[in-house]
């Protein structure tokens, strides 16, 4: 781990939620490598009267006042002289204060931002290559984190993702996992907010619908409960769309060859064997197979647009028994790091930018490091980003 340097110190020492005095914070700094014992104990004369400070002690406290300005931290009433993170929620969510952007770990390829994604990106100069998010559902029954309702949730959305939009590379992209399972008012109708969201983004910011993935998750509950177990008028869901924009088709970054996939074992024959052994024609002439056709040998074959995960994973599942020994709320909506991985790989060359201004536990970021993109995600809820940093154990400062 890197040095951090005295602020990201003090921040980080509070960020677990848990009441700090300064004898605490001040044993946390020398942990984290932030200053030693004796800079810390180290006096000099301060004043005319010549009284005897510890200079780092001083700065510390500052640091300490000015989180307190910005009511990042608040005084704890029940325990004299100690401190804690403000605002937290029923939930035990920390939010950031408007205008607060704070580091909440960094490694060698991206930083994580406690921050809401309008401070972070609105200030950003830095180009873009992808972003690729889950932003909070439209639902009717908010999560932990919050959310927009559905008739505000596309203009929300939209002012969310300018900042992103004006960065965006010629040729850059914009993929968000969203949800197909939100129904109209008392109706077993689908809402239309997707459709909605698509066409504004082509009005507002000349974007181009590259394609909707179909997630397909055969791990979901099953739901709609009203409409498919009790009225039996639905299916049960299976899937969710990822809907892919770009601002510059024809320059798009996206490449199925960083995506390909193993050829089948039938298919392996066949190229083994020279390819079709005849022509033939079929579904009335739309498909004419010459002699040769699929004997030519390739690296793999191209993915289909339905992309076959279950919802958890490994690395998932270890970021959350971490986050429950740490006394750390589990985040309630997650997609899995085999989907970002195969988002990243396809939309994205190495050593671009990747963005995530809906951060939550930091998937799309641990993708990211783990294929040599640089990255940048925003969280607005402290408890997910310290969460976010147990997936970067070894690699995080």
């Amino acid at each position: 781990m890197h040095q951090m340097n005295l602020f990201d110190g003090v921040v980080a020492s509070y960020m677990d939620g848990a009441p700090r005095t300064n004898e605490q914070l001040y044993r946390d700094l020398i942990e984290t490598g932030c200053v030693s014992e004796g800079d810390l104990a180290k006096k000099v004369p301060v004043g005319q009267a010549g009284v005897m400070f510890s200079l780092v002690k001083r700065r510390v406290r500052w640091y300490q006042q000015e989180l307190r300005r910005l009511n990042v931290i608040e005084r704890v009433p029940e325990k004299r002289g100690s401190w804690r993170l403000a605002d937290r929620d029923k939930k035990d969510l920390t939010k950031a204060p408007p205008g607060v952007v704070m580091l909440g770990f960094s490694s060698d390829l991206g930083v994580a931002l406690w921050g809401s994604c309008q401070d972070v990106f609105g200030s950003l100069t830095e180009n873009i290559a992808v972003c690729l998010t889950s932003p909070p559902y439209p639902l009717r029954k908010p999560r932990a984190y919050g959310n927009p309702a559905e008739t505000e949730w596309v203009d929300w959305m939209c002012r969310a993702l300018e900042p992103i939009v004006k960065r965006l590379l010629p040729g850059g992209s914009i993929a968000l996992v969203l949800s197909n399972d939100l129904f109209e008012k008392g109706q077993p109708s689908r809402s239309l907010y997707r459709e909605r969201f698509t066409i504004e983004m082509s009005r507002r910011f000349s974007m181009s619908l590259m394609d909707t993935v179909i997630w397909a998750n055969n791990s979901k509950a099953p739901g709609p409960c009203q409409w498919a177990s009790l009225q039996r008028m639905q299916l049960n869901t299976g899937y969710e769309p990822v809907l892919i924009f770009c601002n510059d088709p024809l320059k798009s970054f996206a490449d199925n060859r960083r995506v390909l996939e193993p050829h089948t074992e039938t298919h392996r024959r066949l190229i083994a064997s020279g390819g079709e052994h005849r022509a033939r024609v079929n579904s009335d002439g739309a498909y004419r197979v010459k002699v040769g056709a699929y004997g030519t040998p390739t690296a793999g074959r191209i993915p289909k647009n339905v992309l076959h995960m279950g919802h958890s994973c490994a690395d998932q599942l270890r970021m959350r028994k971490l986050a429950r020994s740490a006394g750390l709320p589990v985040h309630g909506a997650t997609f899995p790091l085999a989907l970002a991985m195969f988002l990243v790989r396809y939309l994205s060359r190495p050593g671009d930018l990747v963005v995530d201004p809906f951060g939550g536990t930091m998937t799309t970021a641990k993708a990211c490091e783990m294929l040599g993109r640089l990255w940048l995600s925003c969280e607005l809820m402290a408890e997910y980003v310290m969460a976010g940093r147990f997936r970067f154990e070894g690699h995080a400062d």
